[in-house]
């Protein structure tokens, strides 16, 4: 497996950030990319940000005045050339309000959510997208059940 660095910044002060949720997102971020066969060492930037927070950036770079649970920004890095040893996977922004409003909505805990959010970003940044058709879709959503129960986070 290769090694994968995972940088913080939190814009937030709704949700607590215990070292225990900066783990999960590492350990998640470790198996989308092992469960893609990316043996690069990697890198990854979260931001942390609340509703409020994610709709500015939702707004400004998608034009969507509304707030979203995760935004995903590839570096348009992968894959790799031959040769390439380093990937800058790209930038993920996700809403920790949102995601504990999301875990009590669909029944699971707000582990289990955010630790799907981030697999759904990460997949987007190695360039797998569900809005291109219902084949892709399932495609995307298949990989990241098989990626939570590899964790033991199944629904």
């Amino acid at each position: 497996m290769s090694r994968c660095y995972v940088s913080f910044t939190n814009q937030q002060r709704k949700e607590k950030t215990p070292k225990a949720l900066k783990d999960l997102i590492r350990n998640t971020v470790a198996a989308v990319l092992e469960y893609e066969g990316v043996s690069a060492e990697s890198e990854l930037s979260v931001l942390l940000v609340d509703d409020r927070g994610i709709q500015d950036l939702n707004r400004d770079f998608r034009g969507i005045d509304r707030p979203t649970d995760v935004l995903s920004f590839p570096s348009g890095d992968y894959p790799l050339a031959e040769g390439e040893t380093y990937l800058y996977v790209g930038d993920m922004a996700l809403s920790l309000e949102r995601a504990h409003k999301q875990a009590e909505e669909y029944g699971h805990s707000y582990e289990r959510e955010v630790a799907f959010l981030t697999a759904h970003s990460v997949l987007h940044c190695l360039g797998y997208d569900h809005v291109d058709g219902p084949e892709q879709e399932r495609e995307m959503f298949s990989r990241q059940e098989a990626i939570l129960s590899g964790m033991g986070l199944s629904r």
